[in-house]
């Protein structure tokens, strides 16, 4: 396969900034002081933002800038300021949901490349064309659509096409939920979201003639699980998209090298026209970094996703390690026979139990050691809170 394709990593602050770099990204995207999708991540301020943008420069990594949220009046001066220094200092495109903004800047800037951030919604091709009327470069469409869909997006525009690989899904349309803005006056569309879909609800069926509630189900039931395109990588550069992107600018500088670093692997193999087949080894690297009850591909099937939700836990689930065959409560001892492999300072936690522990001390046959190996018996010391023997 000759056509290359551009892989994009999260940045939050200068950690994951040099994560990405190091690990093979080509581009990557970060937010300034204000103004994006991710109010409550580092992000960068004026000064940091140049230091940014020369670090990537030099290494040949390409720098987005994420200007993408919906604008006060009283703001937009702001924003163009943001966005004017951001050109001064090198930035290589920017990222924007404002029409209102991006229509200033390829106005006034008109060498400034403007993509249109997925809070666009932009799900279709006639959206895409207007984009093009517009004068932006690249469009980053939508989460919910399937494979055959951007193939025919792709076929049918000049601009740019940009799509999601991994991380973080919602449960409703991105740059059109107003779930968290209605019950907690934090909207997405200003950077704020409360994450609303990862919060605990009850599903009830009321009976019109009684109006009496029954309960259906129960737990996290608005939360996906986290979007793995591995299994779609050579399909969607056949289909002609022109950037991966790697959702998780809230996310550890760990979780971003290794998201990043996995998928470079696969993209060049893909690229080198050799079969891709994901070793075990790389899919427990991504699980460990982050999932929600393991990953899905989102809605890149045109079936419908059976797998989406995840109810029981709506954040990082970690590694299966074991079930807990003794408890010792009074010493904090906790036995089990391993699943997986486990060291000294790694961080466990136990079912229905939310606080997460440091492994500080970690025996066998009652004897100290640093590390233990997958299906040896262990145990852990000075463990407390809602632990129970499986039964």
């Amino acid at each position: 396969m000759t056509r290359s394709v551009e892989l994009l990593s999260p940045v939050g602050d200068f950690d994951c900034l040099k994560a990405a770099v190091q690990n093979g990204a080509d581009s990557v995207y970060f937010g300034g002081s204000l103004f994006n999708a991710r109010a409550s991540a580092t992000n960068f301020d004026n000064l940091n933002l140049k230091k940014a943008i020369n670090y990537a420069k030099i290494r040949n990594v390409k720098t987005h800038l994420t200007l993408n949220t919906l604008l006060k009046d009283e703001e937009f001066d702001q924003a163009v300021d943001l966005a004017c220094k951001a050109y001064e200092y090198g930035i290589d495109a920017i990222i924007v949901q404002d029409l209102g903004l991006a229509r200033y800047l390829h106005k006034n800037l008109p060498d400034l490349p403007l993509h249109a951030s997925t809070q666009m919604t932009i799900h279709r091709l006639e959206g895409v064309q207007e984009l093009e009327k517009l004068g932006f470069q690249r469009v980053v469409l939508s989460r919910e659509l399937s494979l055959e869909e951007i193939a025919y997006i792709c076929k049918n525009t000049n601009l740019e096409v940009e799509v999601f690989v991994h991380g973080a899904l919602c449960i409703s349309y991105s740059g059109q939920c107003l779930f968290s803005s209605s019950v907690g006056a934090r909207s997405g569309n200003r950077g704020k979201c409360a994450q609303s879909c990862r919060m605990p609800y009850t599903l009830l069926e009321k009976d019109p003639s009684t109006s009496k509630e029954t309960t259906l189900d129960s737990g996290f039931l608005l939360s996906p699980r986290d979007l793995c395109a591995l299994p779609y990588l050579e399909s969607l550069i056949q289909a002609g998209v022109t950037c991966f992107k790697i959702e998780g600018r809230m996310k550890t500088p760990e979780y971003v090298a290794t998201v990043t670093r996995i998928y470079r692997k696969y993209i060049d193999l893909v690229l080198a026209g050799h079969p891709v087949s994901v070793s075990k080894q790389d899919q427990q690297d991504l699980l460990q970094v982050f999932n929600r009850g393991g990953f899905s591909t989102g809605h890149l099937s045109s079936e419908a996703n059976q797998n989406l939700v995840f109810p029981q836990k709506p954040s990082n689930m970690g590694l299966y390690l074991g079930n807990v065959s003794n408890f010792q409560p009074q010493k904090g001892l906790v036995s089990l026979h391993l699943n997986e492999p486990i060291a000294i300072g790694d961080t466990i936690s136990f079912e229905k139990e939310e606080s997460k522990y440091t492994v500080s001390e970690l025996m066998i046959q009652n004897q100290n050691t640093p590390q233990a190996k997958a299906k040896e018996k262990v145990t852990i010391g000075r463990m407390k809170g809602n632990i129970r023997n499986r039964r």
